[in-house]
């Protein structure tokens, strides 16, 4: 798993706040990792990626939306857990030694999303992507950035942001 991110660590100088340096952000443009859950292809910008771990014990809290696995311990600092399955109202599975906790940071906030398995950090440019289909209704549309289109496949390019926070803050917290 860390050695998608290592293999571009030339390109992932995150600072100690997790935030890239302006020089950085113009390599990282067009950059994202892709994993899978279930049957398809999900995309997160890689600027928003600070590593990847591998499934760990989860603590979990009270009160919670039922996509909120709970709270993991990384390296002495306490961060959410998002099952990304729960999330997008797909079917939970046990996990297994390919799930992973796909570690983002954004608007200052450290949040981990659980995910089947880590593909690769790959280059989408932006006249390959597409914006998302109209329509649908369903709530896991609203998290959808735009598809964008690797070969002959496509990938779905989630809108960090939105999938993370909602009106109160962190979604659920």
């Amino acid at each position: 798993m860390s050695e998608i991110l290592e293999k571009n660590s030339d390109v992932m100088q995150a600072g100690k706040d997790g935030t890239f340096a302006d020089e950085t952000e113009d390599t990282l443009k067009d950059m994202y990792l892709s994993f899978r859950l279930g049957d398809e292809d999900y995309c997160l910008e890689i600027r928003h990626v600070t590593e990847i771990v591998g499934i760990q014990k989860v603590t979990e809290v009270p009160d919670m939306p039922h996509y909120v696995k709970g709270v993991v311990n990384l390296r002495g600092q306490v961060i959410p857990v998002i099952d990304m399955r729960l999330r997008f109202n797909m079917p939970g599975r046990d996990y297994d030694e390919r799930t992973c906790i796909v570690v983002v940071h954004l608007n200052g906030s450290q949040v981990g999303l659980v995910v089947d398995t880590v593909n690769e950090v790959r280059s989408i440019e932006e006249e390959n992507v597409s914006p998302p289909p109209k329509g649908g209704g369903a709530e896991s549309a609203q998290y959808i950035r735009g598809l964008g289109k690797v070969g002959e496949s496509v990938k779905i390019i989630l809108d960090t942001n939105k999938l993370l926070f909602d009106q109160a803050g962190i979604a659920g917290f």
